[in-house]
């Protein structure tokens, strides 16, 4: 496929034998259990000689690509290094090796918009993303033409027609006839919970209060089992069946087979469930999530919204955010919160999500969403189509690429 570009195509074996064996970086064990999980679909995996064989075979792929990597820059060193995504094997340990070395590292990959992608700047947005400083956003000009189009985008989000991946199509959006479907008491307060899917990019953030979603899961329902005054609603995530790896470990069979009937106040919203989270989230006095970026568009409708974990609306000045478990059980300690968010922090929230949504998300006029295989296509009749000057989007791409310019589409 590569070949007709006339290019120099290097190979992993070229590079094994050249280099003698030194420790890999401290991720590559990080990156290879997130890709076993990410292959079984699950949070944790199976006790099974299978199981094991297949985490030793991605440990190992990792350990081939930290050698061929070094054997690389024994006779290479690049300025600049652009690749994919940028965690899992073998796109996490190719950055931990370059960085080491020094080289200057971008990571792309799809955003939710269609026809944008989300670029970042030494690691995966993963992270960046978290830790991004509130100065990028939180003095930009705002007016009613930027309030219109961000709230027109994130209703649109209900039903998903502007996005790359839709996992609420034909959900039902009428907030009085969800809660009539699922017999919630309007005399006691509401509490929703939305989780993750539970394999989901299983690495190491800092800032999260609990090791895992699904220890942060059981522990709130234990929390709520003894507390009848409040109705606890937990949505799993559609992605668990929707999503482009379903998940083989079902958050709902988590939660039975740790408690087995929960009380009548604790309900669950299936990811099969026809209803729409965002509706679903207005009957409730507060969200709690662990990693979702569903907090963010919470808070961008006035609800408060507790991060527990490493979501990217963690600090960013509109959050309940906790970052131990004493920390989190006292908040819980305080609800009701019986209040809708500020309106300066409504500002705030939906300043960073115009950010998130219009200006970190650069979009490539010639990225197409795909008509069979695949989440898009390139549309390219000629190169004259690339050329500086031609696409506002493509021109901030790769000066950022180029010369470390801001990856922020303005």
């Amino acid at each position: 496929m590569l070949a007709p570009l006339g290019l120099p195509i290097l190979t992993y074996g070229q590079f094994l034998d050249s280099t003698p064996p030194s420790p890999p970086p401290a991720s590559l064990a990080e990156h290879a259990h997130a890709g076993a999980l990410r292959y079984y679909g699950r949070g944790t995996l199976p006790e099974t000689r299978a199981a094991r064989r297949i985490a030793q075979r991605y440990e190992a792929a990792g350990e081939r690509t930290v050698a061929a990597l070094r054997g690389l820059l024994e006779q290479q060193q690049p300025d600049v290094a652009l690749f994919h995504h940028g965690i899992y094997i073998p796109q996490g340990v190719v950055g931990a090796v370059l960085r080491e070395a020094g080289c200057r590292v971008v990571n792309w990959g799809l955003a939710y918009r269609k026809g944008t992608v989300l670029v970042s700047h030494d690691d995966s947005y993963h992270y960046t993303m978290i830790d991004e400083s509130p100065s990028n956003w939180e003095d930009m000009a705002w007016s009613a033409e930027h309030e219109q189009t961000l709230l027109s985008y994130l209703r649109s989000r209900w039903t998903g027609g502007n996005d790359w991946i839709n996992f609420q199509q034909d959900a039902e959006i009428d907030r009085a006839t969800i809660v009539s479907a699922l017999d919630l008491d309007p005399g006691r307060p509401v509490i929703g919970l939305l989780t993750n899917v539970i394999w989901d990019a299983q690495l190491h953030f800092r800032q999260s209060a609990f090791p895992s979603m699904l220890e942060w899961l059981f522990e709130t329902i234990q929390y709520f089992i003894t507390r009848p005054q409040f109705q606890l609603v937990i949505r799993v995530h559609p992605a668990e069946i929707l999503g482009t790896v379903p998940s083989r470990q079902p958050a709902a069979d988590e939660i039975a087979a740790r408690f087995g009937d929960l009380p009548p106040h604790i309900k669950i919203v299936g990811p099969e469930a026809k209803v729409s989270t965002y509706a679903l989230m207005e009957a409730c006095d507060c969200a709690l999530v662990y990693g979702t970026k569903t907090g963010l568009e919470l808070a961008c409708m006035g609800m408060q919204v507790v991060v527990a974990g490493e979501a990217w609306s963690r600090g960013k000045g509109f959050t309940c955010d906790v970052s131990t478990r004493d920390e989190y059980f006292s908040l819980l300690g305080q609800l009701p919160l019986g209040s809708r968010l500020q309106p300066d922090r409504v500002l705030a929230a939906r300043k960073y999500a115009y950010h998130f949504f219009f200006r970190r998300m650069i979009p490539l006029a010639f990225l197409k969403p795909a008509k069979r295989f695949g989440p898009y296509r390139l549309a390219i009749d000629s190169l004259d189509e690339l050329l500086p000057g031609r696409d506002p989007g493509l021109d901030i791409f790769c000066d950022g690429v180029l010369n470390g310019g801001a990856f922020v589409f303005s």
